[in-house]
Formats: structure tokens, sequence, C-alpha cells
């Protein structure tokens, strides 16, 4: 039985015996974590209208999406403490998403379908998240709403701070949240990508 340690060097002599195959190098780390069933999480990048994005699965479904500005290799270190190290590129494991994030971007899908881990919020956050997909396509909701909807009407700063710890953006609209005088509010990816995704969402 080979233990992780001897996985590793296998991984770096199959990266070694043919560097001119990229892609295929980028699937067989994962490919044999995946026969020795030690492939936790799988990652792979996205180019969109808001910049690169980190999107990362589990068995169970997508757990992260990330927009550069929050350091992909951070984040990556952070899925790597909070829920394992076992973590290699697997675009297979990504097709859907990312597939769903393709035709968000070209105004051919208003909803996501894709399978959800939604292990990284919980309590009254995780609460906030899973309503969020109620705010339709081109609609907006306010903190003040939003807290209403969740069962907390006074919670309006814990909304604030669910939508900007939320680490399913886009796919958990998030996006869709501003504030009570017409205001972006804070996120993730910055106002300038949350002008952008209301935006591309009202012209659809």
């Amino acid at each position: 039985m080979t233990d992780e340690t001897g996985l590793a060097v296998d991984l770096v002599r199959a990266v070694s015996d043919a560097p001119d195959h990229v892609n295929e190098l980028h699937e067989r780390p994962a490919a044999a974590a995946r026969v020795q069933g030690v492939l936790d999480v799988g990652y792979r990048t996205l180019d969109s209208p808001v910049g690169s994005l980190l999107l990362a699965a589990t068995e169970l479904g997508l757990v992260r999406v990330a927009f550069s500005c929050e350091d992909h290799d951070a984040v990556l270190g952070d899925l790597s403490a909070r829920i394992s190290p076992r973590i290699f590129p697997d675009t297979a494991r990504l097709d859907d998403a990312a597939r769903e994030l393709e035709q968000y971007f070209v105004g051919r899908r208003r909803m996501f379908e894709v399978a959800l881990d939604w292990r990284l919020s919980s309590g009254f956050r995780g609460s906030v998240l899973h309503r969020l997909p109620e705010i339709a396509f081109g609609r907006t909701a306010t903190y003040a709403a939003v807290a209403r909807l969740s069962g907390n009407p006074g919670a309006v700063r814990a909304v604030g701070t669910a939508c900007a710890t939320n680490p399913l953006p886009i796919v958990v609209p998030c996006h869709r949240v501003v504030r009570s005088d017409g205001g972006m509010g804070g996120y993730l990816g910055g106002v300038e990508a949350k002008r952008a995704l209301l935006s591309l969402e009202a012209a659809a």
C-alpha cells in the first residue's frame, strides 16, 4: 500500500517524465490521488469577466469560489487547513461548475444547479447564505430585507458579515445584496466586481 509520501514522489516523477504534455500532467496527480482514495479537494482556475476565479470542490460539491484579489495560493492554504491537505489540480471534478459559470457570464444561465458543499458556512451565516438564491436573477435585496428573510430582523450587520465571508460568491449571489440607501456595500471580490455582476444580470 502506497502512503501519501510515496504518492507525492510518484507525482513528482510523473511531472518530470513528460514535461511537454502540460494538460495531461495536470490531470495525472488528481487521477493517481483519486485511484488511491486520497483526493479530498480538487481545484482549477477559470478566466471570467471579473478576473481569474479559483474553483474548488470536494466529493460533495463546489466548496469554494475565490477571486484573484483573495490570493489563490492563500485560499488553497486555507482549504488545506480547514478541509484537508490532500488538494490536487482536478479539472474533471470542476467541469460542471466551470460550464455553469461560463454560461452565466454569457447570459445563458440565471440559476446554478451545480452541487454545493456548504461546510465552510455555519450558524446564522450559513442560514443567510442559504436564503440568497431566493433573490431573483437581475434583482437586488437590502441587507435589512435579507435579515428579515433569515428570521432575525435586527441582524443587519451579521448579514453583512455573512455576505462578506461567503465562500461561494457568484454561485451563491451575495452580490445581489445592497445597502438600503442604494449603495453597493462591500464585496469579497471588490465593489467593481459587484457592480459588473449586477450590470451583467441587468443586461441579460
